[in-house]
């Protein structure tokens, strides 16, 4: 307005429109429009007041926009169209190439552009005020996605995010390089925190990442399992942000941003490893000693010299990082997680059932009572399995080992060792359970009878298991063999193979 004022000034001491022009104060078009709101209120008289700013706003507000050389823009005969599909959120590409198509526009891109740009510049901005924080009384964590690098322990090119938390008061940081953003490496993280800090705030400011929050909520958020003991262990409250709303934690999205400007640019590492030296080291001199942009002091020293007597002291005892995981039986009677297996009862197939992962062990859980325990797997694939966990029968088959089966043989007489080690021997088929199925008939119909059977098996030379059941059923293991013919036919069959001695002499009945 203060323009307008001028060039009304000029036109009531008789200047020209062309010479406002020349001077530029606007353009012709522009300077046309003022002229004739001008004349119409009779402002051209040099005797006349002219009004003060407010008056002229309401008075020149209607006159249309123009361009950079004074001409109405092309856009303007659109105004409406262009502050509803604003307000809609459409871009401006979308509305350039639809007014083009559909409304016979003929102006360029560059005008929608620009016209978009004044409303943007009129549009209601969501004010936002600074939060202020006690030493000690809150700290804010928030991931940002880091550079590409070489995972020393598994050899690979790994993708990596930053792990940034930052006490709020102080601005004193603790930065982390990793290459997941699992429930896991999320508490891992918090401890090295804490312990890089030497205390816990008393309020830790998250936002809503699936490693903490199951469910967002801007009155109840749900907080993961894992998490939310992990803070009891520590002592501190978990404040999730409200959904939508990254604004409540600025200190630690600011952070963010410095560590990937201030840290990243011109540096090389040659791992991942080495990159988190890099970042210990720059937190403790350029970061560190910085002047902050908000307090106007060094990080460090707020740190050292106040902020860090007044945090929560650490627990005596360091807490084993506990994950917790809701899991289902399978009809294997094994739980999976993280691509390995571990068994628990058959019984609890289909229970609810809760996991408990530290760094070292696996425990399994029902109505909060531990039903099962195991070594942590790492190995992807790998099974854990107790055979008490097992059904009956498949732990009567798992506990029958060839190893097994070639012992019990042998307290149950000569013959029936060489009847299960020819089972077991087999060169083409896995006749384990032919060798199971003596040892059971030997409890079945005792040892002498099975013995006397396998003799006549062996007498006939004959190894079928079938034919074994059958001779003990029908009793013919009652039946007298010769002497002689018994180790004619003993001999002849495995002499050469050199793999049975002979059966010392005694008469069979």
């Amino acid at each position: 307005m203060y323009e307008y004022r001028t060039i009304i000034y000029r036109l009531q001491q008789g200047q020209t429109i062309r010479a406002i022009q020349r001077d530029g104060l606007a353009g012709r078009e522009k300077i046309k429009a003022i002229h004739e709101v001008a004349r119409q209120q009779g402002w051209l008289d040099s005797s006349t007041i002219i009004p003060d700013e407010a008056e002229l706003v309401t008075l020149f507000s209607k006159i249309p926009k123009t361009g950079q050389n004074g001409s109405i823009s092309k856009a303007e005969p659109f105004k409406e169209l262009l502050q509803k599909w604003f307000n809609e959120g459409v871009q401006a590409s979308t509305i350039y190439n639809y007014l083009s198509s559909h409304h016979g526009y003929t102006g360029s891109y560059d005008c929608i552009q620009r016209y978009i740009k004044r409303l943007k510049g009129t549009a209601a901005i969501n004010l936002t005020v600074p939060l202020h924080f006690k030493p000690g009384e809150a700290s804010q964590v928030d991931f940002g996605k880091g550079p590409r690098l070489l995972d020393e322990r598994t050899g690979r090119i790994e993708d990596t995010w930053f792990f940034v938390i930052t006490l709020c008061w102080s601005r004193h940081q603790y930065v982390e390089l990793v290459t997941h953003q699992d429930v896991e490496t999320w508490l891992n993280c918090h401890q090295n925190a804490f312990n890089w800090f030497g205390g816990v705030s008393k309020k830790v400011i998250i936002d809503n990442a699936k490693c903490a929050i199951i469910k967002a909520s801007y009155h109840e958020p749900q907080v993961q399992r894992s998490y939310e003991a992990f803070a009891q262990t520590y002592g501190f409250i978990i404040s999730a942000c409200p959904p939508y709303d990254p604004q409540k934690k600025g200190t630690v999205e600011s952070g963010v941003k410095y560590v990937k400007k201030g840290f990243l640019p011109l540096r090389t590492f040659t791992s991942l490893q080495d990159a988190n030296r890099q970042l210990r080291e720059w937190i403790l001199s350029t970061a560190g000693n910085r002047i902050h942009g908000s307090t106007f002091e060094k990080p460090l020293t707020r740190f050292s010299e106040i902020e860090k007597f007044l945090l929560k002291p650490l627990p005596e005892t360091p807490p084993d990082i506990a994950v917790w995981r809701n899991v289902s039986l399978y009809r294997n009677c094994h739980v999976l997680f993280h691509k390995c297996f571990y068994s628990a009862p058959h019984t609890m197939y289909g229970q609810e059932l809760w996991l408990k992962q530290t760094a070292t062990t696996i425990t399994i859980y029902h109505n909060h009572v531990a039903i099962a325990q195991h070594p942590r797997l790492f190995k992807e694939g790998a099974y854990s399995t107790l055979l008490e966990h097992l059904p009956p029968k498949a732990q009567s088959y798992m506990k029958a080992t060839p190893e097994w089966c070639l012992e019990q043989s042998k307290t149950l007489g000569t013959s029936v060792e060489i009847i299960v080690q020819h089972y077991l021997s087999d060169a083409t088929r896995d006749l384990l359970r032919a060798a199971q199925g003596v040892i059971r008939l030997g409890h079945t119909y005792g040892i002498n009878r099975l013995e006397r059977a396998c003799q006549r098996m062996i007498h006939f030379n004959t190894f079928s298991y079938e034919t074994l059941k059958s001779i003990l059923a029908n009793g013919l293991d009652y039946e007298a063999l010769d002497e002689e013919q018994a180790f004619d036919s003993l001999g002849s069959a495995y002499q050469g193979k050199g793999i049975f001695q002979r059966i010392p002499s005694k008469r069979i009945h």
